[in-house]
């Protein structure tokens, strides 16, 4: 005979108070994602909430991009979520930055296609798996470069984007010395005049307006 139904009344039923906080910022995180895989996110999210760590969340939504040299499922946004999540690290232990890397729901092929531009072992530079992300998103070393101040800087949105002449540097000229069509002569010069422009403004900091053209559609 099987059992009755165990009834409860609301005075029974204890709801944790901070629930419904957790589960609405949780709703809204879900929905400025857009994760392709509502599970592995989660599980992702709930670990990193539970830990303290910052979460797997983009800042906003993100319209499709058509431009990316491959169907890596990689944008900007995702990248920046991960350096939130790695960024004060010099280096990254590759297993951890895989398993962000899934909890992003993006796919295990194409982080390991993106280690074998530069391979390395158990761990990676930090900034330079960020300037590797960055060249995958598509278009000239002006357009990864593009990205990486959108991603690092902290002027506000639509602001010129402004990232120390440092930073800007070594990522120039790692990226420049994986491309064998670029002389490293190239490189030195065009940093050296680069450079000649930040200081003169005293200030020591690259922004977009600075080496990046927008060509015009007519």
């Amino acid at each position: 005979m099987p059992l009755p139904d165990t009834m409860f009344c609301a005075q029974q039923i204890h709801i944790p108070p901070e629930l419904p906080d957790i589960l609405k910022q949780f709703t809204k995180a879900a929905i400025r994602t857009q994760p392709a895989d509502v599970l592995q996110w989660s599980a992702g999210y709930f670990s990193a909430l539970s830990r303290g760590d910052p979460l797997p969340v983009k800042d906003r939504i993100e319209m499709p991009v058509a431009t990316q040299k491959t169907d890596t499922g990689l944008t900007q946004g995702l990248l920046k979520v991960l350096h939130k999540q790695c960024g004060h690290l010099e280096y990254v232990e590759l297993n951890d930055l895989e398993k962000k890397w899934k909890n992003l729901c993006l796919p295990v092929e194409k982080f390991q296609a993106l280690l074998q531009l530069d391979p390395c072992q158990d761990r990676i530079e930090w900034m330079k798996f960020l300037a590797l992300g960055c060249s995958s998103l598509g278009g000239s070393l002006n357009t990864a470069m593009k990205h990486l101040c959108e991603i690092l800087t902290t002027d506000p949105s639509g602001g010129p984007a402004r990232i120390p002449f440092e930073i800007f540097a070594f990522v120039y000229r790692y990226l420049a010395g994986l491309d064998p069509s670029i002389h490293p002569s190239e490189t030195t010069s065009y940093l050296a005049d680069l450079k000649g422009c930040v200081e003169s403004r005293k200030n020591g900091m690259v922004g977009i307006s600075d080496f990046f053209i927008q060509k015009r559609t007519f």
